[in-house]
């Protein structure tokens, strides 16, 4: 027997059940679907996209083993504004990749995460949430270059991808630098790639007279960088007051909470990882850093508590 924790919102339509408030409190668009335009880059940032949202989700609120049933992970993923349609897509595909295993009973359609899944949500933990405390000094450098062959290309995608998330920028095609050490975990993917033969990474130092800002300047985009974490402030800044994120109910909370990682994961894929005193850059990643560690621990409870009751299965 499974008992399935069930509210009745599932069955309203995403959005249709917020409740009203006062134009005194800060802009809301965050809960609504909007339309977006293509040819301006601000807006196309920040834009959820359902596999990563998927993942992050099951990193955040399942634990190893525990079934997730579809039907309700379907009904979140509507409340973060994906089509039914789109979020089953995305769940094949996420486990078209090995990432999480599905089983059927009856009608029912049920998630687990697998051990693949695992290795990746605890590199991204360590890159995402503890952002705040590992900046690098810029002593050490690790370098990445390879020639991969056509008949490999999607493992040479996966390590491209993997290599942006972690912070390493392309200095040119097949060639990429992050500061500080990263080769144990760089090996470690290129092993499970079977990348071995085609990719050659190691760690050095750059002269002490060499401006690391050259290095920086070419391999990654600091405006675009900062104009990145200027949006985050304007969207998210005002929730950082308690007065205004006690106003949230659950439902709320969790999407909120969602969107912060999400923006923030995608924000710190382009963020070189190293000190102000370096970069030379007036932005306000700090107060960034420092606004997202707050939201994500202090709607975690709320959110939690709206995912796993909508979404986990208990057998007897």
């Amino acid at each position: 027997m499974r008992i399935f924790f069930r509210r009745p919102e599932l069955v309203v339509q995403p959005g249709a059940y917020l409740p009203k408030r006062s134009i005194s409190q800060p802009d809301r668009s965050i809960f609504q679907p909007r339309a977006l335009d293509s040819s301006d880059p601000t807006q196309r940032f920040g834009t959820l996209q359902p596999q990563e949202v998927i993942l992050g989700l099951f990193g955040e609120y399942v634990r190893r083993d525990e079934e997730v049933w579809s039907g309700g992970l379907v009904t979140l993923l509507g409340d973060l504004h994906f089509s039914a349609a789109a979020s089953r897509i995305a769940l094949n595909r996420v486990v078209a990749r090995g990432l999480l295993s599905r089983s059927k009973e009856g009608r029912f359609v049920h998630y687990v995460i697998t051990p693949k899944l695992e290795a990746v949500h605890e590199e991204g933990r360590r890159q995402v949430f503890y952002r705040s405390t590992n900046v690098e000094t810029g002593k050490e450098w690790t370098l990445v270059w390879y020639s991969i062959p056509e008949e490999v290309r999607a493992e040479r995608g996966r390590l491209s991808r993997w290599l942006n998330f972690r912070g390493f920028g392309a200095l040119q095609d097949g060639t990429w630098i992050a500061a500080g050490n990263r080769q144990d975990d760089t090996i470690r993917l290129i092993e499970r790639l079977k990348l071995t033969p085609y990719v050659v990474t190691f760690v050095g130092k750059l002269p002490s007279q060499f401006d690391i800002r050259n290095v920086v300047d070419k391999a990654w985009n600091l405006e675009e960088l900062r104009k990145m974490y200027d949006i985050f402030m304007s969207r998210f800044a005002d929730y950082g007051q308690q007065k205004i994120r006690s106003g949230l109910d659950s439902r709320e909370a969790f999407v909120l909470r969602t969107r912060v990682i999400e923006i923030f994961r995608e924000i710190v894929a382009h963020d070189p990882n190293l000190p102000d005193v370096i970069l030379k850059v007036d932005w306000r990643r700090r107060e960034a850093i420092d606004l997202f560690q707050k939201l994500q621990s202090e709607l975690k409870p709320a959110a939690t508590d709206y995912f796993r009751s909508h979404t986990i299965t208990e057998g007897s």
